[in-house]
């Protein structure tokens, strides 16, 4: 039976990050990737999503990320990540769906269908694409319109001439109004109040990241960053702007065949609604290990050096999560990436007693 030093879930920024970091520091590993070729959840994202419309992505360690630009973010990136896994010859094998990661005999075992690999450790960068979320509301069965979530999300145009309720106050909500306004009639609705922020202002990322890994630390679910950041509006959504595409409406009560139902009874037409209600970390293979928490979260041990470098899992240290909560950026999946790849290096090198990673804190309190 072969037994990895470590073997990587998903084939992402941050599972790309960890097998580079992996490779140099001469850990025999594999990375399993569910996809039919390479470029994580970029692959799957709409059309018109381009370079120039991405919230910035970090360039991968020794290879600059793609320029910005007109080009597809769904074309550039995953021919990005192709030509990154050829060029440092990184251990990639797909398609491989991973349903769940068990414990047998001291080692960590992954199961995918009838394919199993034994495994000293874990590095875990699944993402959350594969998970999106769509709150329930009474009657959203009955609806006789289409239903969209982001992760299906059709392009503007597919809309034109119907009225289109978007729900969810993030910054995907923002761009898909920015899009639809132009060229039909749309309804935004969200739970609370949006807080608004200038694109061009800034704001303390540290501050940011350290409020996502609170609630991480606590075994609480992670948070968007736009919660924490505010949400702004770019030039090619002003003319959305215009056309009074942001004025916020509060949540509806109930969805009926044809349109919805507000708090006052009165009714609305719509032809459409577009779940923008964003996504849950990709965790469900992970659960016979028993890591997450009753308020639905795992807990991470805090890293000494920064908190995107938490990653080792309190219930398990061989196991990392990586893309996972403070670190649930492109450049937090490569910090992330290279603190896992450490880490477990250290975790198996017989000096260390196979305990717990290095420069960790045993406690909740954020360095």
């Amino acid at each position: 039976m072969q037994a990895y030093d470590s073997v990587v879930i998903g084939a992402g920024q941050a599972g790309l990050s960890a097998s580079f970091h992996l490779r140099r520091l001469g850990v025999d590993h594999v990375v399993l990737d569910a996809d039919q070729g390479p470029g994580g959840a970029w692959q799957h994202r709409w059309d018109s999503l381009t370079m120039d419309d991405v919230h910035g992505v970090a360039d991968l360690p020794e290879a600059p990320a793609p320029a910005r630009g007109t080009e597809r973010a769904n074309v550039a990136i995953p021919d990005w990540f192709g030509s990154y896994e050829r060029r440092f010859e990184l251990p990639v094998v797909r398609p491989v769906r991973v349903e769940q990661v068990t414990r047998e005999d001291g080692l960590l075992v992954v199961h995918a269908g009838t394919d199993v690999w034994h495994t000293r450790t874990l590095i875990n960068a699944t993402g959350t694409w594969s998970r999106p979320f769509v709150p329930r509301y009474p009657g959203a069965e009955t609806f006789s319109g289409e239903q969209f979530h982001t992760a299906r999300y059709p392009g503007a145009e597919h809309f034109r001439d119907k009225r289109v309720l978007v729900v969810g106050g993030g910054a995907s909500a923002v761009q898909f109004l920015g899009e639809v306004r132009p060229v039909t009639e749309t309804i935004w609705v969200t739970r609370q109040e949006p807080i608004w922020r200038d694109e061009i202002s800034e704001f303390d990322g540290r501050a940011v990241i350290r409020a996502v890994q609170e609630r991480v630390c606590a075994g609480l679910p992670p948070r968007s960053v736009s919660s924490v950041t505010g949400i702004g509006l770019r030039p090619q959504e002003r003319r959305a702007q215009e056309l009074g595409a942001y004025h916020r409406r509060p949540m509806f009560e109930r969805i009926e065949p044809d349109g919805v139902v507000w708090a006052d009874g009165s009714r609305e037409h719509v032809d459409a609604i577009l779940w923008a209600t964003g996504f849950r970390a990709a965790l469900g293979h992970l659960r016979p290990l028993h890591l997450l928490t009753p308020q639905g979260g795992v807990r991470l041990v805090p890293s000494s050096q920064d908190v995107q470098t938490a990653t080792a899992v309190v219930e398990d240290p061989r196991v990392h999560l990586v893309g996972y909560g403070p670190s649930a950026s492109t450049i937090g999946g490569n910090r992330a990436g290279r603190a896992a790849a450490v880490a477990v290096r250290q975790l198996l090198s017989p000096t260390s007693g196979g305990s717990q990673p290095p420069n960790i804190l045993v406690d909740c309190t954020i360095p």
